[in-house]
């Protein structure tokens, strides 16, 4: 049962950001398809201090769990002790964006499996 569609991601990652996180980079929400068709959503986490991106997407249509994908590197990153410290900051984010998001994935599943029994 996919459900996870671009608009709701947005809406869910406004509910995100209006609870004063720090975002980590630039995050753009894209459709993304599975294998039937459906709309299972993808957010596109632009790290400022460890390019290029990284996704995350949920692990399987109707799973609430979510995945962080890092997309490959052609050359080495070489950070000095600063930009180490924000790209942890970055990746703290990153981790709380998809804790949040596999917590409104659960409760978006809880509330559709009340609603069809009863």
């Amino acid at each position: 049962m996919p459900f996870r569609t671009k608009e709701l991601l947005e809406e869910w990652l406004a509910e995100f950001v209006a609870q004063e996180h720090p975002m980590p980079g630039e995050l753009e929400v894209l459709r993304h398809e599975d294998l039937s068709g459906g709309d299972t959503g993808l957010v596109v986490v632009r790290l400022q201090n460890a390019g290029p991106y990284a996704y995350l997407e949920p692990t399987a249509p109707g799973d609430p769990s979510w995945q962080v994908v890092f997309a490959p590197r052609h050359d080495e990153l070489t950070l000095d002790v600063e930009r180490l410290n924000e790209l942890s900051g970055e990746l703290v984010t990153a981790a709380e964006l998809c804790g949040f998001l596999e917590l409104k994935s659960r409760e978006h599943l809880e509330a559709a499996s009340a609603a069809a029994a009863g």
